[in-house]
This record gives structure tokens, sequence and C-alpha cells, in this order.
């Protein structure tokens, strides 16, 4: 079995990885703020997540996975204010979206999915042990976090001085201290969401969620925590320093681990472009699987494009490895081949395993029945090829009507109106389905 190793974002580096208990893997991460339909971005990040917890699973005997939800944030509040919704309203509606998104896409459900207004109490409790303790302080009904007293501060993002406070203007006060200090709490006016708490009533910063959630459910010091390279800083930055200094010795993550951007068509994705793009508007144009090996055919630690000629030729990769598999019946399953897990377990690298998906698809299309469940095996490494061959080849057809069709065409043969059969093969042709004739009968697909 190889070892896995893993870049680590704190220390720059590609290094073994190390669990702190081998029988038990404890991995966070960063999951989505749930006011507006998650976008391709989202979905790139939480299938890097995806594989990561695939390939733990198939070297560890226990993998603890938890994706964390933020209900409570400054834009729920306005959406959920401006729709006259509560936050728990919409955070449902947009997790259920969410959930039917990532379930369409084969992606794998958190062991633990925890929300933020679920753990008040613990994040309550950690800014407390950070005011005992001299990293926090109370100013103006907010509780702020002390960056000078934590020396280590910027060491994760590799930030200057300079670069920090460049980051922390948009939240000067003048009630801070330091430019660059961050809230814990801050206080609630009326229309807004808040909680009791020894500081009045009020809401949690965005950060302290995190390390509270993190905590609870993994422990002080924890095997990996990951997400978008977006979340760098500050909010990496600002969870570690205020996880270390809540929970004096402890390690909070061993190992960071981020994914890098993703553009559209050669440009950074934003509304104002008019390339924004969700999952769900991808879903509606293609199969998620497709999707799915889109984004895996680049390195995680690599920017993306996301092209529509991308996609296209991504389900054409699909359609040969389905082709390949239906060349041999279905035996047995096999272990996941060493040429594949070996790559994957070099830093996630998804475009070599990928191309080893295409030297199995070639032997069985050659007629090499071991290298077809090979394939299948490799492909299930990375959520992929686990459809039915003839499903896949007749997804996003109306089956019924081309059911109907064939028998019209049929019943056009045994009249020996043959032009009439012939233009039903053209029609069908013509809206994307190919016919086969054979011994048992007429077969179709999607062309």
């Amino acid at each position: 079995m190889p070892s896995l190793s893993l870049h680590d974002s704190l220390t720059r580096t590609t290094a073994p990885f190390v669990p702190i208990d081998p029988a038990h893997v404890r991995l966070y991460w960063c999951g989505p703020t749930v006011y507006d339909r998650a976008h391709i971005g989202n979905l790139r990040a939480m299938l890097t997540a995806d594989v990561l917890v695939r390939v733990l699973r198939m070297l560890f005997p226990r993998v603890t996975f938890v994706c964390n939800v933020t209900d409570v944030d400054d834009k729920i509040n306005a959406r959920a204010l401006a729709a006259g919704i509560g936050i728990d309203v919409l955070a449902e509606t947009v997790l259920a979206e969410l959930h039917a998104d990532l379930a369409a896409a084969a992606l794998l459900p958190p062991d633990i999915e925890p929300r933020a207004t679920h753990h008040i109490p613990e994040m309550i409790a950690l800014i407390r042990r950070l005011l005992a303790s001299g990293h926090a302080y109370e100013a103006a009904g907010h509780v702020l976090f002390a960056v000078a007293a934590f020396p280590d501060y910027g060491r994760l993002s590799g930030r200057n001085p300079d670069e920090l406070l460049a980051g922390a203007r948009v939240e000067v006060a003048a009630y801070k201290r330091d430019p660059g200090d961050f809230v814990l709490w801050k206080p609630s006016t009326p229309e807004l969401p808040g909680w009791d708490s020894p500081w009045g009533r009020g809401r949690p910063g965005w950060h302290i969620e995190c390390s509270a959630m993190a905590e609870r459910y993994l422990g002080e010091s924890f095997d990996i925590h990951g997400g978008g390279d977006d979340l760098l800083f500050p909010h990496h930055e600002n969870e570690r320093a205020q996880s270390l200094c809540g929970y004096p010795g402890s390690r909070f993550a061993t190992v960071w681990l981020h994914n890098a951007m993703l553009h559209v068509e050669g440009q950074k994705m934003s509304k104002s472009l008019g390339n924004f793009l969700t999952i769900r508007d991808v879903l509606d144009q293609a199969p998620a699987e497709a999707l799915r090996l889109l984004l895996l055919q680049t390195h995680y630690r690599s920017v993306l494009d996301f092209t529509r000629a991308g996609l296209a030729e991504a389900r054409r990769t699909l359609d040969r490895f389905y082709r390949a598999l239906q060349q041999t019946p279905p035996g047995p399953a096999v272990p996941v081949p060493e040429a594949a897990l070996a790559v994957l377990c070099q830093d996630l690298n998804t475009p070599a395993a990928i191309a080893v998906l295409h030297r199995l698809a070639d032997a069985a299309l050659a007629g090499d029945a071991g290298a077809a469940a090979e394939l299948r095996a490799a492909g299930a490494a990375m959520g992929l090829l686990q459809a039915d061959p003839a499903a896949w080849f007749q997804a996003g057809i109306d089956a019924a009507a081309v059911e109907r069709a064939i028998d019209d065409r049929l019943a056009a043969r045994r009249a020996r109106d043959y032009a009439a059969a012939d233009a039903i093969r053209a029609r069908l042709l013509q809206g994307g389905v190919v016919l086969e004739d054979g011994p048992s009968g007429t077969t179709w697909r999607r062309a």
C-alpha cells in the first residue's frame, strides 16, 4: 500500500502525511455559507475534500470528515431580511438545494455537518478563554482578538505586517487597538439574529465559528484542515490564531490543504462579467459526471479554467470509458489498481490518475476483461464510472419516446415501408440517438 503525501500550506512543502492517530484520521473542511445556490468554484473545493476522503479511507481504518455550514453571516442576514424570512428558513432552503446538487455530482456526505447556529455555547466558551488569557478584549459592545498578542500571526498566509494591515482595512474601526484585530463577537440590532451572551445580545464573528466546531467534533488537535485558497487569509489565518491561543499546547491542524481558484472561459468568475455559474446551471446542461471529470483533470493546487468546450470533451472522454466497460461482461469487483492509487497518494494527483484510466480503457477496448474491472475500480477511487454503461449512453433522453419510435420503425419494416423506417432512424439521429440493430433486436444510445 503506497504512503500518502500532501502539500501543507503552512510549511509550503509536500511531505508524507503522518496522522496523530493512525487508527483514526480527523479532517475539517470549510463548507458553504448558505445564502444562495453554490457555484462551481464551491464545487471544486468540496470535490477536493471528496477525493481526499476517498483516498484516506482506502489507507486508514477510520476517517472522520467534518464539513461545516455557515448559517449566520452578514450576507445571510441581509438576504433573509430582504425576503422577510428568518435566517433558519433561508438556510434550510439553500442547504437542501446544495445537498441535491452535491448528491448529483456523487460527492460523499460528511460524517458530521455542524451548523454554526447550533454551536453558539461552544463559541462563547472559546471567547471566554481568549479573554481570560489576554488574547482578546472588549470594546464598544464587541469582543476582538488582539493580533499583537500572537507573534506567529501571518505565518499561515505568508503575509508580512504591511500586507496584513492592508487586508484588515475593510474592518478598521475606532474601537480597535490594532487595525488587524478581528471580531469574535458583535452586537445585534433588534432586526438582526442574536443570542444572549456575557457581552450582551449579539452574534459570532465568522472565524470563531469554525474554531469552536472543529474543537467540538475533532478535538483541540486534529490532522487536516482544508478549503479554497481564498480562505487562507483572513479566515484560516484567524482560525489558527484564536485556536492556538484558546487551547495552549494544542496543534490545531497538523496539515493545511487548499485548492486553487476556478476561472470560466479564461476569466475570473464574477456576476459582473456575466460568467457566474452555479452548480445547477451546469447540471442543467450536462451530466454531473462530465462536470466532475472536467474538474478532476486539473490538479487541485493549479488554477482551473472551466470552458464549455472542456465540458463537452469530458463528456466524450466518459463515452469512451463507458464504451470500454461495455466491451466485457461485468465481473467481480477488484481492488483499486496500484498505478492509480500510487499517483492519488502523490498529493491527490488526479490528472495522473485519469491518465491511468485512459491506459486501462485502451486495454479494455481491446478485449481485456481484467482491464475493464480495474478501470471501474480506478474510477471509483475518484467517484467516476459507477453508472451502468447502458444508462450512461441513454441519460438525458426521453427513453419512452425513443422506444415508441423503435416500435414504429419495426412496424414500418414489417410493412416493407423501408423509406419510413429510414426516416425514423434519421430523425432519431438528428435528435442525438443512434439505433443499433443486432440479433436480439434494436438497441439505442446517445450519439
